[in-house]
């Protein structure tokens, strides 16, 4: 794809173009920090209520819903390595620019809506510190994480890639400390797993999957920083699969140390649940935890304003929405018009509506994009598109089975 858009004339000035500067190494974290951050340290006690000692199977059933839809990410990315990925996509696929343009607001909402619930979560542990209201703590938070993503895409997905370091020591040292405070957990690791086809239980678990699933919300955004990756043909699929690969396993771990460790009502009342959880264990501050904590949230807030900003500009580039919206500056290399958009909406939202309404507000939305990406990918096999070779491809079960798990669980969320 040619970086040129300097509106065709011979010798007009070429305009600000993203820069392609990012590997497999920064980008695994960016996925790990977007995913990580934006669920497991706001949602886990959300989830015990809803599933309770089952709250691990509520996890691996989110999982499993994510894992073909990973694989169709991972060969249409290869397909078409472009900010605003899943328009891209569903443009090419479903032949509907219209369709598209939906598509690509709707991933840009889940963004926002997204870096608004975890804005809140952050906000609890920053509490934990600072004595000052809510409103003003999220407020801060929001501001100060739109100022990161507007710095620079080498510069804020370095800093978020450190603080992902930061965030997945916090969840190995709950790991460690449970497991080091009562070994028997490991030998009673069989009791989340049900042990009957009861179906109020099984209703609580698919009600909590609803939220686990918002905490792997991230792979998908890999797709949008495309056009700053380099080699993103190979580096893409790669990073998606270690994404959700690596935050699977870091999730069943810590979720099973948390409810097989302390009181299940206290890990729910908690606003700030994992701190509870390092405390209860330990018998330790929660200080350290809460503090790690803070760095997730944070780091959750930035990469979501950085792919909801990627998926304006690339929307913009492609003639869909207004053209200011896809100015890049010459300093920061970034879109800040598209930037301040995305921090502008994601304020209003985190002060106005709770966690939990926004976090199924998400999973909605996102499960919606990948019924349709799911769809768009189908079609191209069913008509026979053959991809370029040398890029990562899947068989025709795989986009027909990320379908049907995706509008399963849409279906159930919607009418349980």
């Amino acid at each position: 794809m040619s970086n040129d858009r300097s509106g065709g004339t011979p010798g007009a000035r070429e305009r600000p173009a993203l820069k392609r500067v990012l590997g497999l190494t920064l980008v695994v974290l960016y996925g790990l920090g977007v995913t990580i951050g934006a669920g497991i340290y706001v949602l886990i006690g959300a989830t015990a209520g809803r599933a309770g000692i089952y709250a691990p199977v509520a996890f691996v059933i989110a999982a499993l819903v994510m894992a073909p839809t990973a694989a169709s990410f991972a060969e249409l990315s290869s397909r078409m390595p472009v900010s605003a990925g899943e328009a891209a996509y569903v443009r090419e696929g479903l032949n509907s620019r219209t369709l598209a343009l939906g598509v690509g607001l709707l991933v840009v909402t889940a963004g926002i809506v997204s870096a608004s619930a975890v804005a809140i979560g952050s906000a609890g542990y920053i509490a934990v510190f600072i004595s000052a209201p809510e409103w003003l703590i999220v407020t801060a938070v929001v501001l100060a994480m739109g100022l990161a993503a507007a710095w620079g895409i080498l510069e804020s997905v370095s800093l978020a890639g450190f603080l992902t370091l930061i965030e997945i020591g916090g969840l190995l040292l709950i790991v460690g400390a449970g497991i080091s405070a009562d070994p028997t957990i490991l030998s009673r690791a069989a009791e989340v797993v049900p042990r009957s086809f009861d179906p109020v239980i099984w209703s609580g678990i698919f009600s909590a999957g609803l939220l686990a699933f918002f905490a792997f919300i991230g792979f998908e955004d890999l797709v949008n920083i495309a056009e700053e990756v380099k080699n993103p043909l190979k580096v893409l699929p790669w990073a998606i699969f270690l994404t959700l690969t690596v935050s699977t396993l870091i999730y069943v771990g810590v979720v099973s140390v948390a409810v097989l460790s302390v009181p299940l009502d206290g890990l729910v009342a908690s606003k700030a649940p994992l701190g509870f959880v390092y405390e209860s264990v330990t018998g330790g501050s929660p200080l350290v935890i809460s503090a790690i904590a803070v760095v997730a949230t944070l780091n959750g807030i930035i990469v979501q304003m950085i792919m909801a900003s990627r998926v304006l500009y690339g929307l913009a580039s492609q003639g869909q929405l207004p053209a200011i919206l896809s100015k890049v500056s010459p300093l920061t290399r970034t879109p800040l018009i598209a930037t301040a958009l995305v921090v502008a909406i994601v304020l209003v939202l985190s002060l106005a509506f709770p966690i939990e309404g926004l976090a199924e507000m998400t999973s909605l939305v996102t499960l919606t994009i990948f019924s349709l990406v799911n769809l768009a990918l189908l079609r191209l096999k069913l008509r026979g598109d053959v991809p370029p070779g040398g890029i990562f491809t899947v068989r025709l079960w795989v986009p027909a089975a990320g379908l049907l798990a995706s509008l399963t669980l849409l279906v159930h969320s919607l009418t349980s």
